[in-house]
């Protein structure tokens, strides 16, 4: 019982981080259109700006964090401006290249500015906890809880704000926002700066637990895919549910299974799914 208590745990935390890039990548692509690859760099890039703040300047975790958020929000923003908005009436291909060159060129960036190795972020919250006989540390129940206040927030700013409703009508019927004047400028940018905050925030609060390294957006940013196409494409409740699914079946299956097997589950799990119900378990149409 001990066992699967801890494996649960670990399943939520991973689900919290993978939940997080998730819904940045569902709300660019859900509203715009965009399947911007470049997202697990703005992860990465998120780990190395909290890292850099808090070790050379002594900056805390939480201040870093949100300069951190900030920092990959104007980014994200730059790419919207400069790449993909000048791109949004060519083919999707075109999109999908300079994407691909963002990855590459922030991916190269860091190696050139922090170097290739692997490196550790400490937090105020490593310390390791004892509770009905399991063990965890409290940064795994800092994700958690932190990633469930980050998506009431969002959830909070998508309904009850003017900015929400016009973004969510945006995604909802692009032609139809349009003709009601809602400025598809200005929600591109704020989706932009959105998803960067997402991607930065779940890379601070993964970092602790994990290493800081130049491609480790990599293998988040496919899973980040696997989750949104499991959660029906542009679905925030499905990029949802489907990123703590997928956090709680990688956890159990490595434990159960083989941990060999830990990243393959990801993909085992959405032929599964798609198998069963191909277009997402929460699919919608895309207007």
């Amino acid at each position: 019982m001990n066992l699967f208590l801890q494996q649960l745990l670990n399943g939520l935390s991973n689900g919290s981080v993978y939940t997080l890039v998730a819904l940045g990548l569902t709300m660019v692509f859900g509203i715009l259109h965009v399947p911007n690859f470049a997202h697990g760099a703005f992860y990465m890039i998120g780990a190395y700006i909290t890292l850099t703040v808090m070790t050379l300047f002594g900056i805390p975790y939480w201040i870093a964090m949100f300069l951190s958020m900030i920092s990959i929000a104007i980014i994200a923003v730059a790419t919207e401006r400069f790449i993909f908005n000048p791109l949004r009436k060519a083919e999707a291909l075109h999109q999908m290249i300079g994407a691909i060159g963002i990855l590459l060129f922030l991916t190269a960036l860091a190696q050139i500015v922090w170097g290739p190795n692997y490196q550790q972020m400490t937090s105020p919250y490593g310390h390791a906890v004892d509770f009905l006989g399991v063990t965890f540390t409290q940064q795994r129940l800092i994700v958690i809880f932190a990633a469930v206040v980050i998506m009431l927030i969002l959830h909070f700013f998508l309904t009850k704000t003017m900015i929400g409703s016009a973004i969510i009508a945006m995604a909802q019927n692009r032609e139809g926002a349009y003709l009601v004047g809602i400025n598809a400028n200005v929600v591109a940018m704020l989706t932009f700066a959105i998803s960067g905050i997402l991607a930065a925030a779940a890379a601070t609060l993964s970092s602790p637990i994990n290493l800081v390294f130049p491609s480790m957006g990599d293998l988040v940013i496919m899973k980040a895919f696997v989750i949104i196409i499991i959660g029906g494409m542009g679905s925030i409740p499905g990029a949802i549910i489907a990123g703590y699914l997928l956090g709680i079946v990688e956890s159990f299956g490595a434990t159960y299974i083989s941990g060999d097997y830990k990243d393959v589950i990801a993909f085992a799990l959405l032929v599964i799914i798609l198998t069963v119900k191909p277009t997402g378990l929460f699919a919608r149409r895309i207007s």
